[in-house]
């Protein structure tokens, strides 16, 4: 197995958003935190030979970095169309040897069935724009009935939701960890060129 570092370091190559959407709360992943996250779940035996599946997948980032660690397919769910042509030519920059599908559609209500136990790994939405309070809700709800196990990236201070959703869909968090988001400036309101948000990531079980 390749260190997280070395992972990390390939992941390096991955573009961002050309025209990032406020809206969708369109932040790329940091490599770091990407590669942290998919080392785990390879840890884990989440990875190695299973399906894994992107949810609001971006540019690519999570996919690309489960990609690399030997899984029998990706599926990256994404429902901008010019963040699915990015994750394209991410892809071949990765040169990833597994097969990757990147399926346009709503992640909240994935074009999917799967019939194998599958992982997910997303980093949905924080919900930090007006009106899209627990935004990531719905991403779980998905999670659930998709997957067998799921990784996910929150807001600080998630923990009593998580765990109440998923202790409520049948499922159990076994890890937590906290991990620095680092975004750089890209909309209007940024005032900071960059800045290091507080973030949670939680690995659930589902049933």
């Amino acid at each position: 197995m390749a260190t997280k570092r070395s992972l990390a370091t390939k992941l390096g190559v991955v573009a961002g958003f050309e025209r990032p959407d406020a809206a969708l709360e369109q932040y790329p992943t940091p490599p770091e935190l990407a590669a942290h996250v998919v080392h785990l779940a390879d840890l884990h035996g989440d990875v190695e030979g299973r399906t894994v599946i992107d949810l609001g997948a971006g540019t690519g980032m999570l996919a690309l970095a489960a990609a690399l660690r030997g899984p029998a397919r990706v599926v990256g769910l994404e429902l901008d169309g010019d963040a699915l042509a990015t994750a394209r030519a991410n892809e071949r920059r990765v040169a990833a040897s597994a097969p990757v599908h990147w399926v346009r559609g709503d992640a909240t209500r994935p074009p999917l069935a799967v019939a194998e136990p599958a992982t997910v790994v997303m980093n949905p939405p924080f919900g930090a724009q007006d009106g899209n309070r627990h935004a990531d809700r719905a991403f779980l709800a998905v999670a659930s009935d998709l997957a067998a196990v799921s990784y996910s990236i929150h807001n600080a201070g998630s923990r009593q939701f998580v765990e109440s959703f998923a202790a409520d869909e049948g499922g159990e968090v076994t890890h937590a960890f906290a991990a620095e988001f680092r975004i750089d400036a890209q909309f209007d309101h940024h005032a900071d060129e960059a800045r290091d948000v507080d973030t949670e990531v939680y690995r659930i079980e589902w049933t």
